[in-house]
């Protein structure tokens, strides 16, 4: 019977997820202050950055959360989704 890895070896790196923890944070502070839409561009820029690290080390990426394809799809697609909705939906004043 093999044993799922849980440990913090076989997943992401914790530098790298604070850098996204941090940058959530700018992206609240930046709502909370009535920047929704530089808010939004923050967590999209964020969301595609982290997809492509993802896809571009693979296995070597300090932001693992499921399999390559799925981390990058989901990442690059929440981005870029994010940007459709800023154009089709005006919000906030930056």
């Amino acid at each position: 019977m093999s044993h799922p890895y849980v440990s913090e070896d076989h997943e992401g790196k914790p530098w790298f997820e604070w850098i996204v923890a941090s940058m959530v944070v700018v992206a609240a502070v930046l709502a909370i202050i009535g920047y929704t839409k530089a808010a939004t561009v923050v967590i999209a820029v964020t969301a595609i950055v982290t997809g492509l690290v993802r896809l571009v080390l693979r296995e070597r990426s300090p932001w693992k959360v499921r399999s390559v394809g799925f981390d990058a799809f989901i990442g690059i697609g929440l981005g870029v989704g994010l940007f459709i909705l800023l154009a089709l939906v005006p919000v906030g004043i930056a």
